[in-house]
């Protein structure tokens, strides 16, 4: 009986590799629709069991040539490439996913004032709100520069419970009462859900700190009011964590959502935080929301404040935070990393004369 020839051989192997496709491709189909009932009853895309399970019925079932090991590790590469393409799905269905929204999301903050998609903004203020005396003199001192957005902490989550903690609705008040008078957009931070609608009356955009990035029902009630949220990146989250958390409040219905980088916690000692730089490329390719940079909570030096402000407007930033104090030696949180209103002066000089501040 006559051998078969070589492009006959080919010719078969060609005929099988089409049909490996056509079932792989229906396996990735199944996949998919196992990954979309995974995620509308919240279940892990991930089943170690169900993986060992099918593989060892694989096993059993191999026949040959292929030994058992290679017939694990090909499946395992399979199954692999189906978690990762569940993964591709569920990013593509998230609301503040770039393919969800292919154009820049505009948070407008009033008065012609807008974060993204144009001209950087630069965010000032100081670290706490003190007194009416202490904001009114940083506001003013703003408005002469021309900055339109004034930012000042009235709750204060700090790392230890005896310092100080904030002013509270009484900040915010000061707040009101200062950016009325200057014609200031106003940013702070809230840290109880039962308080966001009720910083609504006092202020123009609420900040989600970096501890409170992952407080779910923090996120959840700034996703109910249709206030501009600044959401700050916690000290140790992965992008991704990052995106999901602005994700819980998108949700809700608040499409007026800004990230803003602030350094993430790492060995280094040399600056407060390290300043994840490549988060803003990332960010702004991942997601249509806006990206700030927090020059001062991720350095934690003044002596490196503007090139570090520089480096994340050439990242792609739509915006920079930096704070500001009148007497920074006597303030009451953050003494060291603040700016008094002459360096910030300096420091607001250098940032325009690069030319990124627009």
């Amino acid at each position: 009986m006559n051998q078969p020839s070589l492009e006959t051989l080919r010719q078969k192997l060609d005929e099988t590799n089409r049909q490996l496709l056509e079932l792989l491709s229906e396996r990735a189909k199944i996949a998919q629709e196992i990954g979309n009932l995974k995620e509308k009853q919240g279940i892990p895309k991930f089943d170690p069991v169900r993986e060992k399970q099918m593989l060892t019925e694989l096993v059993a079932s191999n026949k040959g040539p292929f030994t058992d090991d290679t017939i694990r590790h090909l499946f395992k590469q399979i199954f692999q490439a189906s978690l990762n393409l569940q993964v591709t799905d569920h990013k593509k269905q998230l609301l503040v996913s770039r393919k969800k929204q292919k154009e820049d999301t505009v948070v407008t903050l009033g008065d012609d004032v807008k974060v993204g998609g144009g001209s950087p903004v630069l965010i000032a203020g100081p670290c706490s709100v003190e007194s009416y005396d202490q904001t009114r003199t940083v506001a003013a001192a703003l408005k002469q520069a021309g900055i339109t957005v004034l930012r000042g902490g009235a709750f204060k989550p700090r790392t230890s419970p005896y310092d100080f903690q904030g002013l509270g609705i009484e900040g915010l008040k000061i707040l009101k009462e200062v950016g009325d008078e200057f014609g200031l957009k106003t940013i702070s931070e809230i840290v109880d859900p039962a308080h966001v609608e009720l910083a609504c009356e006092y202020i123009d955009v609420i900040q989600i700190g970096a501890r409170n990035m992952q407080n779910f029902e923090l996120l959840k009630a700034a996703g109910e009011v249709r206030k501009p949220i600044l959401l700050k990146r916690g000290l140790a989250a992965t992008i991704d964590e990052f995106l999901h958390a602005a994700e819980y409040i998108l949700a809700r219905g608040n499409t007026q959502v800004m990230l803003i980088e602030r350094g993430i916690r790492t060995y280094e000692k040399a600056t407060r935080n390290t300043l994840d730089i490549s988060a803003v490329p990332i960010l702004k390719q991942e997601s249509h929301l806006p990206v700030l940079v927090d020059v001062t909570h991720s350095t934690g030096r003044k002596d490196i404040l503007a090139p570090c402000a520089k480096a994340a407007l050439a990242a792609g930033a739509d915006g920079v935070m930096v704070e500001v104090h009148p007497d920074p030696a006597t303030a009451l949180s953050d003494a060291a990393q603040q700016l008094n209103i002459e360096e910030f002066g300096n420091f607001y000089a250098q940032v325009r004369e690069s030319g990124l501040l627009g």
